[in-house]
């Protein structure tokens, strides 16, 4: 039996889509959303519903965002699921996650994202993590390696810092190239993202905290001290006591957020 016929849609390479199969791995991931009607449940492409029915199974309502109106279309006339679903057809790295939450329910997020948007929808998301209980994604396991990275390593980015500056992120499980059809070339892993309450560093202005990071990481293998010199002085660095010849990726989230807020300050 060919997968068109049992999935009654064929894979699109330009929505990145390749659909989960595997009830295993698909009951772990759904253990771990621990979905619930005390917080507003919110699934980020659908897709086929791999994990839009079990999560909607024990729920009142789950609000769904997706971009492909074929998708949208077949979930509306879904036999168990189109009572259940708030369906919102469209663009999530436009879309106003602060119009989801209701009274004082807060969100918690999930999906499986496909590779093109993960970084750009991740730093959209941020902007509302304080409607956000907590999120969990299925990525590429190089994206959950860099969400996840230590100061020092290779994977240690500019997403590192954004990501651990906003949540707790914690590696949830690994999902091999078999449990998807059509089969990926790469291996997937789930991310839980947890929002701070309250920021271990808080930073005065997280634009800034945006810019610095952005600069800083642009020429990896330049040092600190060459990639800000427009926008840190020597004196600067020594007054953090912030070593400047070492590299982007040697810096943590917490020397970021105090050269940014040196930086809020001196403005």
């Amino acid at each position: 039996m060919s997968n068109k016929v049992h999935l009654g849609h064929t894979a699109r390479k330009r929505f990145g889509q390749n659909f989960l199969t595997d009830h295993n791995i698909i009951n772990s991931i759904v253990g771990a959303i621990a979905p619930d009607d005390e917080h507003v449940m919110v699934e980020i492409g659908p897709g086929l519903g791999a994990l839009t029915e079990p999560v909607a199974e024990g729920i009142e309502k789950l609000t769904v965002v997706e971009l492909d109106k074929d998708l949208v279309e077949r979930l509306k006339s879904h036999p168990t699921l189109k009572d259940k679903l708030d369906i919102h057809q469209g663009d999530a790295l436009q879309f106003d996650f602060s119009q989801l939450v209701q009274h004082d329910k807060q969100l918690k997020v999930f999906g499986n994202l496909p590779y093109n948007i993960s970084t750009p929808l991740m730093f959209h998301l941020f902007e509302f993590s304080q409607y956000i209980k907590n999120m969990h994604f299925m990525l590429q396991k190089e994206v959950v390696l860099r969400l996840s990275a230590s100061p020092g390593t290779k994977a240690y980015g500019r997403l590192t810092v954004m990501a651990q500056y906003f949540c707790q992120v914690m590696p949830v499980l690994e999902v091999p190239p078999g449990c998807f059809t059509p089969a990926p070339k790469v291996d997937s892993a789930v991310v839980r993202l947890v929002p701070f309450k309250t920021k271990p560093y808080p930073c005065k202005d997280v634009e800034v905290l945006r810019h610095i990071t952005m600069t800083a990481f642009n020429m990896r293998r330049k040092t600190l001290r060459n990639n800000l010199k427009q926008l840190i002085s020597d004196a600067d660095f020594e007054q953090l006591g912030i070593d400047s010849t070492r590299r982007p990726e040697q810096i943590s989230v917490q020397e970021y957020v105090a050269l940014a807020n040196l930086l809020c300050d001196k403005k």
